[in-house]
């Protein structure tokens, strides 16, 4: 019995071997859960929309041309919609960019040791609790042309009629950098804790000034860091939609992508369409990720200093 016992271990112990041999780990098993999740709430959804963009309707082919591709034939012959890429990319890199050199500083500053250091930390990321919607709320309320700004100006007699701060270009900006700075801010932060800071004392030592410290020691190692930042605040003020539509221009100067996209679905029903406005949405972003790491591996060939 016992010989008879051994023999399913010893099979088990040699296929255990075999798959081994093949670079084959049982434990890869504990990943199917996390693919099944995947494949059910990305890869199919996004399978079925590039379905959808070869799919346009039959007004789409009439008005168009291009036959199955008549979407995508639309979206670059339509200047009312083409021209969504150039006004967001104008919104998102100078979001994107503003809250990445803004956070240096504070960062920098925040590092060190000092009386309410956590109370000013604390309101700096307060906004990514408020969310876009509570924020442009906010904007109207205090920026609008009834808000308290503008009846501040008047009553101390420095403006003579209120100031267009909202439902425009300008109105999207500051909505993009309030929810948009906590976000980099504290990317920045983490990179910066992993610098050791006996590198700076030992620049200090030898008569280096601040400037030369964060130029040829804080600088070069917070440089991954910053590119990853860059592309992280740059996607998120790049999907932007509430604050395009509530203190912006919705189909002027703050026409977004994300807005056309919404239009052509819940406006147009035109779900094809939609799709093709999404797709498109997803390739300019990853033409700029694309670039931005191109250009950080040419400039930097080294590793980051920081956690993040």
């Amino acid at each position: 019995m016992s010989a008879v016992g051994q023999r399913p271990q010893r099979a088990t112990a040699s296929l255990r071997h075999r798959l081994a041999e093949r670079g084959v780990d049982p434990t890869l098993l504990l990943l199917v859960p996390g693919l099944v999740v995947a494949v059910a709430l990305f890869v199919y959804p996004f399978s079925y929309g590039i379905g959808l963009t070869v799919q346009p309707t039959a007004a789409m082919q009439e008005q168009w041309g291009g036959g199955v591709l008549a979407n995508y034939v639309a979206f670059f012959r339509d200047p009312f919609v083409f021209d969504s890429i150039g006004i967001t990319m104008r919104l998102a890199l100078p979001a994107a960019l503003f809250n990445v050199l803004a956070s240096i500083p504070v960062a920098m500053v925040l590092r060190q040791r000092f009386r309410g250091k956590r109370l000013l930390t604390s309101l700096l990321v307060l906004p990514i609790t408020l969310g876009t919607v509570l924020t442009a709320q906010g904007l109207l309320i205090f920026a609008g042309r009834q808000g308290w700004i503008n009846r501040a100006l008047l009553e101390i007699g420095l403006i003579d009629e209120p100031l267009r701060l909202v439902n425009n270009y300008l109105g999207v900006m500051f909505s993009l950098v309030i929810t948009g700075f906590p976000f980099a801010f504290l990317l920045i932060s983490s990179y910066l804790s992993g610098i050791d800071p006996s590198l700076e004392q030992a620049a200090k030592t030898l008569g280096a000034d601040w400037w030369q410290r964060f130029r040829r020691i804080i600088l070069p190692l917070l440089a991954p860091g910053l590119a990853t930042t860059f592309i992280l605040t740059f996607v998120l003020a790049f999907s932007v939609f509430p604050s395009a539509r509530l203190v912006g221009d919705a189909m002027g100067e703050t026409r977004v992508m994300s807005l056309m996209a919404f239009r052509a679905f819940g406006e147009q029903n035109d779900y094809s369409m939609a799709s093709t406005i999404a797709l498109m949405m997803g390739a300019v972003e990853l033409l700029v990720v694309v670039a931005v790491l191109g250009l950080r591996s040419l400039l930097y060939r080294g590793t980051t200093g920081g956690k993040g």
